[in-house]
């Protein structure tokens, strides 16, 4: 979908890293695959097609909110709620 470092304090890096380094579950050359327990929220102006991404979706001016320990991973937004919203702006 994209990637983002707007809204990210020196502090939050930090405190990510360390925390993605716990879930780390295996690595490739290319990627660190993590179990899917860290939920943040992110801003956004808008959501637009991009070949660029597998999911064919790319958010707009995207920026970290914060990091939401309130919520389980199978409470966040799903790739189809963003479709959703990318077909009703259409």
């Amino acid at each position: 979908m994209g990637k983002t470092f707007k809204g990210f304090r020196d502090q939050n890096l930090e405190w990510q890293t360390k925390r993605l380094q716990e879930l780390e579950i295996s690595r490739d050359a290319y990627t660190v695959y993590v179990k899917p327990e860290l939920v943040v929220e992110i801003a956004f102006d808008g959501v637009q097609a991009s070949p660029r991404y597998p999911a064919g979706l790319t958010l707009r001016f995207a920026r970290f909110k914060r990091y939401r320990p309130d919520k389980r991973a199978a409470e966040a937004d799903t790739i189809d709620a963003v479709r959703a919203l990318h077909e009703m702006r259409a």
